[in-house]
């Protein structure tokens, strides 16, 4: 469970507060009533949350690269956070065939950045590195990845999170063993809600061709994704930054967060439950020679289970009922940023209420 009473004035360094994730943990974080800083580059989309919640004017905000040792070092210990969440990231696979260098240097020096940063800050008791599911070493053969399993990555931005992976665990056993920081890393699945509407992804990417009356091109219908719904992930963060608090050497190591089994589902099943819930989906098979992705992703969510108390309350279905509502009432008003803004929280609430029952 997430303790209202351990965020109450909490002050709370995010990196990637701009992002679709970022905005959502960070409008979550102001209704638990966190102190809430955040740094990142301006907005990856436009539309963004970042913008369509005026979150600029809700928590402290510092537009900045976390490339820029220099400038993300000082902004840290100008705030002197408590928690720390990274999240800032070069996030799309596609993209990092386009530019490998960019990937690398903002997944993986980025997080030395971040590392570096917190050493000598003592205020800081709970630090989590989000990377992804993708930074196992995937073969394709159905395999449902544990914590243990072997890091790795095929593309560009897999392997690049597969190295975020090893520098976090390099830096937990070289400079925080003897710290009374705690320092975990994450692993979700595929993040979907309201307010995505990055490139590359599926839903956004039928949302914007059901909005303009076009097909929508579709990859590989028959991929399996570990989706869920965005709070479901970082109802797993907030509860394993607490934990870290409590006692931070038996839980600084990594973490899968991911929907059960039986809800991890093929790409050609979220277009059909598209067209159910709102309407007829229009989709044709891109022809192009796309480069290599995985056609299979599935996590092994066990442990946070056991150790966490954690697990997932949303089915896809639910989230998806979710996003559809969202985008239809985003569409309906748009520009009015305290209805989004408020909109959002009607959906935290919700996902709380379902915590509790």
């Amino acid at each position: 469970m997430i303790s209202d009473s351990f965020w109450k004035d909490k002050r709370v360094f995010i990196t990637g507060h701009t992002g679709f994730k970022g905005s959502w943990l960070s409008l979550w974080l102001l209704k638990l009533g966190a102190i809430v800083k955040g740094y990142s580059l301006l907005p990856p989309t436009k539309p963004s949350l970042y913008e369509e919640v005026d979150l600029e004017n809700r928590i402290v905000s510092q537009i900045g690269d976390i490339r820029n040792l220099e400038s993300l070092k000082k902004s840290i210990e100008e705030f002197q956070p408590e928690v720390v969440f990274h999240l800032a990231a070069q996030a799309i696979v596609r993209d990092s065939y386009d530019d490998p260098i960019e990937t690398y240097t903002s997944n993986i020096i980025g997080t030395v950045n971040v590392l570096e940063s917190i050493r000598a800050i003592k205020t800081i008791k709970s630090v989590i590195i989000i990377t992804s599911d993708k930074c196992y070493q995937n073969n394709d053969n159905g395999k449902s990845f544990s914590e243990d399993d072997p890091m790795g990555g095929f593309d560009p931005y897999s392997s690049s999170k597969g190295c975020a992976e090893l520098v976090t665990n390099a830096y937990r056993n070289s400079f925080f063993t003897n710290s009374e920081k705690g320092l975990a890393s994450v692993r979700a699945g595929n993040v979907i809600g309201g307010g995505d509407w990055s490139k590359d992804r599926l839903i956004p990417d039928i949302l914007n061709a059901l909005s303009n009356n076009t097909k929508v091109i579709i990859r590989n219908p028959d991929s399996i994704r570990p989706w869920q719904h965005v709070l479901e992930p970082l109802s797993g963060y907030l509860v394993l930054a607490e934990k870290l608090f409590e006692d931070h050497e038996k839980y600084s190591c990594g973490w899968n967060f991911g929907p059960e089994p039986e809800e991890i589902r093929s790409v050609k099943w979220i277009l059909e439950k598209i067209s159910m819930r709102y309407s007829k989906v229009d989709w044709s098979l891109d022809g192009n020679n796309n480069p290599h992705e995985s056609k299979i992703l599935r996590l092994n969510i066990e442990k946070v289970k056991k150790e966490l108390c954690w697990k997932p309350i949303w089915t896809t279905e639910i989230a998806i009922e979710k996003i559809v509502n969202w985008h239809q009432c985003w569409f309906s008003n748009q520009g009015d940023t305290n209805y989004i803004f408020e909109l959002c929280m009607s959906d935290i609430s919700s996902y709380e209420h379902a915590l509790t029952n």
